[in-house]
This record gives C-alpha cells, sequence and structure tokens, in this order.
C-alpha cells in the first residue's frame, strides 16, 4: 500500500494538471506492464469528476482508449517479438518465465474470454496483450474482446467512484456521521477483499 501511495505522490500532479489526457497516458503505459495502480486512478478522476474538476465522458472515453491502444502494442511487441524472445529477455523487464506461464495457462484454458476479463485480475492486466500477440491470437478476435473487455473495467470504476464521489456528502447530512463511518468501513472492507483475491492469484 506504500508502494502505491508513493506512485499516487507523483500521478495525482499530473491528472491534476492535464486531466483526462493524464489518465489516456497513465493507463496506456499501465497496458504495456508498467507498475502503475490503475484501478487507484479511476477512482481518483472520478472523485474529481464528481466536484466538477474532471468531464466525467472526457474522464470515461480518455480512459478507455489509454487501455485499449496500450494492450494493443502489447500485443504488437508480443507477436512481433514472438514467445521464445520473451521468455529469453522478459525477465530483465520484470516480465519473468513465471509470470508468462501463470498468463498463459490462463489463456489456454479460457481463450478469448481472458482478454475480456483480464483488467479486473492483476498480472493479466499488464501481459493480457502481450501473450495474447506472442501466442498468436487473430488481431480481430483480441481487438474485439479487449475493446468490451476495456469498457466494462471503466465504466465499474469511474461511475461506481463518481456516484460515490457525487452523493458522499448527501450521504453524511441524511444518516449523520456514524453512517459515514459505517459505509466507510464496508468500503475498506470491501477494497480489502479485493486486494487480497488479487494477491493471491498474482
Amino acid at each position: 500500500m506504500e508502494g502505491i501511495r508513493h506512485v499516487l505522490d507523483y500521478i495525482e500532479p499530473f491528472v491534476h494538471a492535464y486531466g483526462a489526457a493524464a489518465v489516456f497516458v497513465i493507463l496506456a503505459l499501465e497496458s504495456l506492464g508498467a507498475p502503475l495502480p490503475g484501478e487507484t486512478l479511476l477512482i481518483f478522476a472520478s472523485v474529481m469528476a464528481s466536484r466538477g474538476e474532471l468531464s466525467l465522458p472526457a474522464l470515461i472515453v480518455s480512459a478507455w482508449a489509454g487501455s485499449v491502444l496500450g494492450d494493443n502494442c502489447g500485443y504488437l511487441i508480443g507477436r512481433t517479438l514472438g514467445k521464445r524472445t520473451l521468455a529469453r529477455y522478459g525477465a530483465k523487464v520484470g516480465l519473468t518465465a513465471e509470470r508468462l506461464g501463470k498468463v498463459e495457462a490462463v489463456f489456454a484454458r479460457y481463450g478469448p474470454v481472458t482478454v475480456a476479463f483480464a483488467r479486473f485480475v492483476n498480472v493479466l492486466r499488464q501481459l493480457n496483450g502481450i501473450v495474447a500477440g506472442s501466442l498468436g491470437m487473430h488481431w480481430w478476435t483480441f481487438l474485439l474482446f479487449n475493446a468490451i473487455g476495456a469498457a466494462i473495467w471503466v465504466s465499474a470504476w469511474t461511475l461506481g467512484s463518481y456516484y460515490f464521489g457525487a452523493h458522499a456528502a448527501d450521504f453524511l447530512h441524511r444518516f449523520g456521521l456514524a453512517g459515514g463511518i459505517l459505509a466507510a468501513a464496508a468500503l475498506a472492507v470491501a477494497v480489502a477483499v479485493v486486494w487480497f483475491i488479487k494477491r493471491r492469484r498474482g
């Protein structure tokens, strides 16, 4: 968690300064395997949108476009370099044989459906395009499932966070501080459960 907080210290001013364009760039880099907190970024940017500091439609479109672009660049890298090259040199940039093996096993079991839901699972999100390309998945198949998966992922995080951010003040007014504390505790538990599951899978 400290690592995420440290990264956010650098990302927040970037998002404040460049808005949706910053979200586009950051999510494109994360989709290429960069260790960036994409989901945390979407929550932060969505709360900004709920305060009127950022356009929600622009946020959704830029987040979706950045995610799709990054994954397709990864697909091109995987398709060009091939599985053998990635296995040989991938460890130098964090693509260890163990990580690649885990992702390939999921792809072998679930096929194109993996592409659609990869964004909700740590490691799969970063290596989705690269592995699909190295395994020779047809580009049109990858593009379709990747675009659908990115739309679901972006919508889930942005709209949920936007709604919570926009209605937090009203919720506190209706239910008071105790209700706010209970809601915050429930949210914290939910986030902790998701983090624990991702850590176990990663």
